[in-house]
């Protein structure tokens, strides 16, 4: 194989809310950790010990005011990117970096139910499903084609 893969899935939940950054251009990031567990039980202590990751995600434009608006801390989340490290200089000058995920897709898998509230537009659809299934279905009435036959043959 002569290509390179530089792929990341993770299901976890947010650490913390979505903080966004604005540009000049319209477009926008948002940010927010992810912790992803491992739970295993110690062979010296026969204990179950946990283990916790966590990941700094990055999503842009759109996706990352949809993750705003739906997602909050404590939601758990399927997330798909990439891993990019940065390089930058703090205040005394030093170098530092930040590794982090760049999400290209993402599924949420709390609901709103699973939260306790249900979101507006879950209900706006629930009460569109209701109504249309209380109407009755009007179908077009579409007339029966003539047909010109003899008296006292049968068409089968």
């Amino acid at each position: 194989m002569s290509g390179t893969l530089n792929k990341v899935m993770l299901i976890g939940h947010l650490g913390d809310e979505v903080k966004m950054h604005y540009f000049e251009g319209g477009g926008c990031i948002g940010r927010f950790p992810l912790a992803t567990n491992e739970t295993y039980t110690s062979k010296q202590t026969n204990e179950r010990v946990t283990n916790t990751e966590w990941h700094n995600i990055v999503v842009r434009n759109k996706a990352a005011e949809v993750c705003e608006k739906y997602l909050s801390k404590g939601d758990k989340v399927y997330i798909e990117g990439r891993i990019k490290t940065r390089k930058w200089q703090d205040e005394s000058g030093n170098d530092r970096y930040s590794t982090e995920i760049q999400c290209t897709d993402f599924t949420f898998l709390t609901t709103k139910n699973d939260v306790g509230n249900t979101s507006s537009s879950q209900q706006q659809s629930q009460q569109n499903q209701t109504a249309q299934s209380a109407q009755p279905r009007q179908e077009p009435i579409t007339p029966k084609p003539e047909v010109n036959m003899p008296e006292g043959d049968l068409p089968f």
